[in-house]
Formats: structure tokens, sequence, C-alpha cells
């Protein structure tokens, strides 16, 4: 029973109080596990089997199954149909189609791919793209993106599509145009 001066709380509070505790260290432990392994995180070794353009691909598993999406993170290539597209998609062929690649993904994007890097014999894709001039170092906000040292030295030695007087980003090109078609 309750000590001198203490008023017993009625049962409807004791049993909030353990509810709500009982909720708040779920809360907390769902948090925690959440943050801890992300939903998509996926690495795995394969081929890649096609490329779609300059920044899509589709890599095969080493374990087996269906090719996987892979949207390329971290840059942002032309549009197939935009100028310079159909050459940054030779380009991503020339270097690893049917070649044995490592895929490191930790989400989705829009469209389902999985947004991976990608790295090719310990070298990373998006940066091989962006240095030669194939894409842009995928920008948000006032972030120019991750590989905007490689972008910049692209651009002042007029590598690929830098080549061009202004070349159009292409988050620009797909507002004025849209995209090209169904992906894939």
């Amino acid at each position: 029973m309750a000590g001198a001066g203490m008023v017993p709380r009625p049962w409807f509070a004791r049993r909030r109080y353990r509810d709500m505790t009982r909720f708040l260290l779920s809360a907390f432990a769902a948090l925690l596990f959440a943050s801890a392994v992300p939903a998509h995180a996926q690495s795995f070794d394969g081929i890649v089997s096609h490329v779609s353009d300059g920044d899509t691909l589709w890599v095969r598993p080493a374990s087996g199954g269906a090719p996987r999406q892979i949207r390329l993170e971290g840059i942002d290539a032309p549009e197939i149909c935009q100028a310079y597209g159909r050459k940054s998609r030779a380009a991503l062929i020339a270097r690893a189609l049917h070649k044995r690649v490592h895929v490191d993904s930790r989400a989705r994007d829009g469209y389902q791919r999985m947004l991976a890097h990608v790295s090719l014999d310990g070298h990373d894709l998006g940066r091989w793209l962006v240095s030669g001039g194939h894409a842009w170092s995928y920008r948000f906000h006032a972030d120019h993106g991750p590989y905007a040292a490689e972008e910049a030295r692209a651009r002042g030695a007029r590598l690929g599509l830098w080549q061009a007087r202004s070349p159009l980003p292409p988050r620009d090109f797909r507002q004025r145009h849209g995209t090209c078609g169904p992906r894939g």
C-alpha cells in the first residue's frame, strides 16, 4: 500500500504508463533495427547482361537468378533520345557489357530499380562515366554530387558531352520533353 501522504494511482493510470513504456521501447527497437539494415541493401557479384542507357544496366547475379535492373547511383546520364544519349550508352556498353562487376545497393528509385554503386575491377563505373564526360555528377539542390571534381575536370578538358557548347542536363531535358519511353 502507499506510504503516508501518497495517493495510489488508479489502475487505468498504471496501465497507461505501462502501455506507453512498451510502445516507446518497441518503437525504439524498430527504429534501431530499421536504420541498421536498410530494406533494399544488397551486395553481390554478377555479369552485366544488358545496358539500357548511360546510367542503367542489368546485372545477372553470379549466385543465379534473373538479371536485376541497376541505376548507377550518383550520376545522371543523358536520356537515350537526348543529344549524346546514345554515345553515353555506347561508352557503358564498351566498358561493362558481359563483364563481371560488384554491385553495392542501398535503396530503390521511383522506377523500382536498385540504386547502386557498381565497380568493375575495383573501379567505380559512375566515377568512370563522369570522368570521361559521359554523364553528370548527380545534383541535389546546392550539392554538386559525389563526382563534382571529376565532372569539373571533364568539362575543362571538353571530354564527351562537354564538347557541346551548353549540354542540357538530363533533369532539365526530362522536365521539358519527358522521358524517351519505357525504361528497360
